[in-house]
């Protein structure tokens, strides 16, 4: 976990630093294609039927999955990269709620009084101006509302996967996810296209692999430990995230920011580990 929680950080400070100059679908595109190819060549290693029996489903996950990405990685290049790692980590109180509205899963009281305190650090975080007036924070609001809609849209695809694991292999749903992102990402990559420097190539290529080490680990961990103290250690992520944007971009977060990160940690974790104790299916936090 804590190998899958790094990798995933490095994924992060790779695309915000060739961000700077080239488009995000570019990035979502190339990305895609390096996982399409990895993860075709694992299948076919597997001896696995890569089209699957449920294919509407399945490009309903990849869809949402496409959605989830694109706007991560434009709240990473446009927000600091520790609060656009914190932001998509709401992604657990979403699954909560779409668990509870599309499943039928119970929510009790203490389930909804912490989505409501890790919704309440988002705003510390964010701090529009219409709540805080002269101290408002520095983040653009739409910014941080596309944010949020990613980890709204990334709860919505791990929803579907969790209806999709009863009777689909792991490497088929990511590679339905990556052969639907590839052609998904062309025209927004054809509308304003930058071609790459060999350095942003490199950079671009690495986007790719370290997302599907990130996902890999990921994955092992989740199986080889329990839920709750799994996805605990995956919030390392925010950590490695705010040390990369202090040495590479000068990101250092104030009081509200911190004070935020915690209740957003605080209770996400919480909510985990409640849902791991009553026998609910773990939040994930993949991309």
């Amino acid at each position: 976990m804590v190998a899958g929680a790094f990798f995933f950080s490095v994924m992060s400070l790779l695309v915000k630093l060739v961000g700077a100059r080239i488009p995000g679908q570019e990035i979502v595109l190339v990305r895609g294609s390096v996982t399409l190819v990895i993860t075709f060549a694992m299948l076919k290693r597997a001896g696995i039927r890569a089209r699957g029996s449920r294919e509407g489903f399945l490009v309903l996950r990849a869809l949402l999955g496409f959605a989830a990405l694109s706007c991560f990685y434009y709240s990473v290049i446009n927000l600091p990269l520790a609060d656009a790692t914190l932001i998509q980590y709401t992604n657990p109180v979403w699954t909560a709620l779409l668990a509870a509205w599309l499943l039928g899963e119970r929510m009790g009281r203490r389930e909804a009084l912490l989505i409501a305190a890790s919704l309440g650090g988002v705003v510390l975080i964010a701090r529009p101006s219409f709540i805080f007036g002269s101290a408002a924070g520095r983040l653009d609001p739409a910014v941080v509302a596309i944010a949020l809609i990613g980890a709204l849209f990334s709860a919505a695809a791990y929803v579907t996967v969790r209806k999709l694991g009863q009777t689909e292999h792991a490497l088929v749903i990511v590679f339905y996810f990556t052969l639907i992102t590839v052609p998904a990402a062309i025209p927004g990559a054809l509308m304003e296209p930058v071609w790459p420097t060999l350095t942003e190539w490199a950079i671009l290529l690495a986007v790719g692999l370290t997302a599907q080490a990130g996902q890999v680990y990921l994955t092992k961990g989740l199986q080889m430990e329990p839920a709750g103290r799994a996805t605990a250690v995956g919030y390392l992520q925010i950590v490695f995230a705010a040390g990369w944007g202090m040495i590479f971009f000068a990101e250092f977060p104030d009081g509200w920011s911190i004070l935020g990160a915690l209740i957003i940690v605080g209770s996400t974790l919480g909510l985990a580990r409640h849902r791991a104790a009553v026998g609910a299916p773990a939040v994930g936090t993949a991309r």
